[in-house]
């Protein structure tokens, strides 16, 4: 090269985290172009525009967050900016977005033609980190779009929300039209699951290139055992806050939905299957019985760092609310044992930034019934995976699988969760030795208050990278937004 230099960007002195294998390497991380171009030991500092001393940290894949709900409390354009600045203080680099039509959001219907240009256009220039988002198809017309949105639009992946027969976000809802904002004739039912599976599946069949990397992901709560339960634990009056919500939505009806979901996936011959933030020992075995019954579905597990690191004991109390609940610590360790035994395929965050003043009714703040439900958590999400894990026993390695690798490859960006030559230049540098506690005040979330307060943590994320641009660096977020949308397959 005429100026001498083959590198934009060096990061010295790291050990590379990297999905699939079982060891850590020493290594040097060359970028050209935004992409890892050249890993190496003692690679020539003097042939790179700049140098960076990782200090022997550990480099993972910069985190795919598969499953966050940007503006779903705050317009768009305003969560979008600062929630992927709290992003980037977990690591993460891509933000995968679950949106639809109805209440919150855009406060709007429509078909997806009309509705998602606007989701991009105030997407557009906000996000620190690239992104992309998840559809739910609500009506009839979302259903016969789904073939353009993954042709022209690049999405790839869709939801349902089994839960919306009876319930709201926060609880029991009386007008379901109303709140999803659908025609008086239509229902959002287990005909509509159907139907939108039959879409999915004709979509695979028309995109044969695409197919392996189309799927559907699946809120499993069922209404009907839901609304009963609630009625029931609020007129009892014996339960309060997170032990009342849990038992208003018991983990049973994550199970009964688990097997309708596959059953209807093998009804209609859709293989590739997502069950979403699994938070018991009933939905997570539920979900392996179905595997062994329907072998032929590509089921993946997933499940939050939330119900790996809170119970209902925790001191936030209703500020913990969140779909399906926080349950009880034999849940919790349940879980963690499925994470170590390879039984669950990634770790997200459900970040959906709920600000203090919306989150707890303001003249009954102990009303579980009256708190809104979500909360934010991406920030704290691989350094409390790191944190908790390396003490149980799991690997860098597999955490690497689990916060990056497995998501991308599911939801169709090829282009990172790894750390290989050729790919994005995402990475996140983690101190596995830094003790720190959690205090809400340190986030770059708007939200004003965390559920992970006060949880003393083992390792920290110190660096964030994002296609070799550090976008943030010792508990500074750095420079202007530069996400770009991801159109999938990436």
């Amino acid at each position: 090269m005429a100026d001498g230099k083959e590198f934009d960007f060096l990061i010295k002195n790291v050990r590379l985290v990297r999905p699939k294998i079982d060891f850590l390497e020493d290594a040097d991380i060359a970028v050209k172009d935004g992409k890892i171009h050249r890993i190496g030991v003692n690679l020539n500092a003097d042939a790179a525009f700049e140098v960076y001393d990782g200090n022997g940290r550990l480099a993972f894949p910069g985190v795919v967050d598969a499953h966050m709900h940007t503006g779903i409390y705050s317009p768009l354009q305003e969560d979008a900016i600062t929630e992927s600045r709290a992003a980037c203080m977990g690591g993460v680099t891509t933000s995968l977005n679950y949106i639809r039509t109805g209440a919150y959001y855009l406060n709007r219907s429509g078909p997806y033609r009309s509705f998602f240009p606007k989701v991009l256009e105030l997407s557009e220039g906000g996000f620190h980190v690239d992104y992309a988002y998840h559809l739910a198809p609500m009506n009839r017309q979302h259903i016969e779009e789904i073939e353009d949105l993954i042709n022209e639009f690049g999405v790839v992946s869709f939801k349902i929300f089994m839960f919306y027969g009876s319930h709201g976000l926060h609880g029991r809802s009386s007008n379901q039209n109303e709140f999803l904002m659908i025609g008086e004739d239509e229902r959002y039912d287990f005909a509509h699951f159907e139907f939108v599976m039959r879409a999915i599946k004709r979509a695979m069949q028309k995109y044969p290139a695409k197919a392996n990397q189309i799927s559907l992901s699946l809120h499993c709560e069922t209404a009907d055992i839901m609304a009963a339960y609630t009625k029931m634990v609020e007129e009892e009056g014996r339960l309060h806050g997170l032990p009342a919500y849990h038992a208003a939505r018991p983990p049973h009806s994550e199970g009964l939905a688990i097997f309708i979901a596959a059953y209807l996936a093998n009804e209609t011959d859709l293989p590739n299957i997502n069950l979403l933030h699994l938070s018991s020992r009933k939905a997570v075995t539920a979900a392996l019985q179905m595997a062994q019954v329907f072998p032929h579905i590509d089921f993946r597990r997933e499940v939050t760092i939330g119900h790996l690191m809170l119970d209902i004991e925790t001191p936030a109390g209703n500020y913990a609310k969140v779909n399906p609940p926080i349950r009880p610590r034999e849940d919790v360790e349940f879980l963690w044992e499925m994470l170590l035994d390879g039984k669950l395929d990634w770790v997200c965050s459900d970040h959906a930034c709920c600000r203090h003043e919306l989150k707890i009714d303001t003249h009954e703040p102990h009303n579980i019934w009256l708190a809104k439900s979500g909360f934010g958590g991406t920030e704290y999400l691989l350094s409390a995976l790191v944190s908790e894990g390396q003490k149980r026993g799991l690997s860098y390695n597999r955490m690497a699988e689990l916060t990056s690798f497995n998501p991308a490859r599911r939801f169709g960006i090829n282009g990172k969760g790894d750390l290989i030559e050729g790919l994005d230049a995402d990475i996140a540098l983690v101190d596995p030795d830094e003790t720190w506690t959690v205090h809400s005040e340190e986030s770059e979330s708007r939200q004003g208050y965390t559920p992970f307060e006060g949880l003393e943590l083992g390792a920290r994320v110190k660096t964030t990278f994002l296609r070799g641009r550090r976008i943030y660096d010792y508990g500074e977020v750095i420079g202007e937004p530069t996400g770009k949308f991801l159109r999938r397959p990436y």
